[in-house]
């Protein structure tokens, strides 16, 4: 049997969210000796709104294999010549059909171990967009992948909890791993379901711990106390968080065989 280990990285928001990245993944890797990396970067722009070039070029040259993203991926216009050349950054699978970029790519891991499929869905429980069924865009997806691995993880941005485990409890036995992003706060129910699929409801984030869920708290407080717009920007005090999963799959059979969530609490990125 061989075995790889794949590390997931919740919502990078913002410099400092790359800064923390930056500083903490060498350790991650080392100590779980991990073979390859998956990484939400749809908040990773200086604004914690959308993702750039220089950002995707950053992920990649720390060592990630797939950047995927969510309902923020259109916010800046630059990447969308980047997603029709890339495959190395994916959007939501079931956005409408096109719009730039794949919903879906594969990696291959450390010493070629493994082919990896990843994919990326967005929920559509109280979320803006008018997308399709990712249930039935996973099951295209899996339709297409089925011939190239067995290991196939997604990437489930969505925002409430029974809509991502329901998804999770649908491809059980079907996928290695289904994990949920966007609400940038890690969930405490990491566990493999009886089909050998691993499943968290939310990875977390990585960012500044004590602005909320990344951004400046003051103007969202400041929002909800009055009903009246303001701006939103990124955190970039200490501490810092970096959050994530490292799931252990049989790459023979494409089962998990184990999953434990990281939650790395720092206060110095020097």
């Amino acid at each position: 049997m061989i075995t790889i280990k794949i590390l997931l990285v919740g919502d990078v928001v913002g410099e400092s969210g790359r800064a923390v990245f930056q500083k903490t993944l060498g350790t991650v890797v080392r100590k779980y000796a991990i073979d390859g990396i998956i990484v939400n970067g749809e908040n990773s722009c200086q604004t914690g709104k959308g993702i750039t070039l220089k950002a995707v070029d950053f992920f990649i040259g720390q060592g990630a294999n797939v950047i995927t993203t969510g309902n923020h991926i259109w916010q800046q216009k630059e990447i969308y010549p980047v997603l029709m050349s890339r495959k190395d950054i994916i959007r939501p699978y079931n956005f409408p059909e096109g719009v730039p970029g794949l919903g879906f790519t594969t990696f291959t891991t450390k010493n070629n171990l493994c082919t990896v499929g990843v994919i990326n869905v967005q929920g559509r429980v109280f979320m803006r967009e008018f997308l399709s069924c990712p249930f039935r865009a996973v099951d295209n997806a899996l339709n297409i992948l089925k011939n190239k691995t067995k290991v196939v993880f997604i990437d489930f941005h969505a925002e409430t909890t029974s809509e991502k485990m329901a998804l999770a409890h649908y491809v059980s036995g079907r996928v290695s791993a289904v994990v949920g992003t966007h609400t940038h706060v890690q969930t405490s129910d990491a566990r493999i379901l009886p089909g050998g699929t691993a499943f968290i409801t939310d990875l977390g984030m990585v960012g500044s711990l004590n602005g909320m869920l990344g951004m400046k708290k003051e103007p969202i407080i400041e929002n909800f106390l009055k009903q009246m717009p303001t701006k939103f920007s990124v955190d970039t005090e200490p501490p810092y968080v970096f959050c994530g999963a490292v799931i252990t799959v049989d790459s023979n059979t494409g089962q998990a065989l184990s999953i434990e969530a990281v939650s790395i609490n720092q206060y110095e990125l020097c």
